[in-house]
């Protein structure tokens, strides 16, 4: 029988209201995987506390319920990501029109891009959406917009 301890789960996993099962967090879409990854390495690289987040997040739900949001557990992603986005404007990470032309460019590519194959950002979508953030366009593309909501 062994007496190992688990190593110890990200602060993200001790969020109230974060869809999990026992092995950790649970996404019902890449892009839901994908805005939780882009926070924990924002968080890691120092772009934001966690106390910072869990602040952001908290704001964007309650936004969420007094706009009228039923808070059934499928929109939770959603404010996930209302919180990334807000919490990137205010630190000067991003701008809204860059955050605005990077949906855009995301949904485009998944528009052209056939079912089953990811999705990729074209050289010129990224260097555009990376301008409004001031970073150089030196970053991977990914698999999947963490902002387009396909349904």
């Amino acid at each position: 029988m062994s007496t190992e301890t688990p190593a110890p789960l990200h602060p993200a996993c001790d969020l109230p209201g974060l869809p999990q099962d026992m092995d950790g967090p649970v996404f019902n879409e890449p892009w839901q995987a994908q805005a939780f990854a882009m926070t924990l390495a924002l968080h890691e690289q120092g772009a934001f506390t966690w106390p910072e987040w869990a602040a952001a997040l908290t704001e964007a739900i309650r936004r969420a319920q007094l706009a009228g949001d039923p808070d059934l557990g499928n929109t939770y992603y959603h404010h996930w990501l209302d919180a990334l986005e807000s919490l990137l404007q205010a630190k000067g990470l991003a701008t809204a029109h860059a955050l605005h032309d990077l949906e855009h460019a995301w949904e485009a590519a998944a528009a052209r891009t056939p079912h089953g194959q990811p999705i990729e950002l074209d050289e010129a979508a990224r260097r555009l959406a990376l301008a409004g953030t001031g970073r150089a366009a030196t970053g991977a593309h990914g698999a999947a917009s963490p902002g387009s909501d396909p349904s």
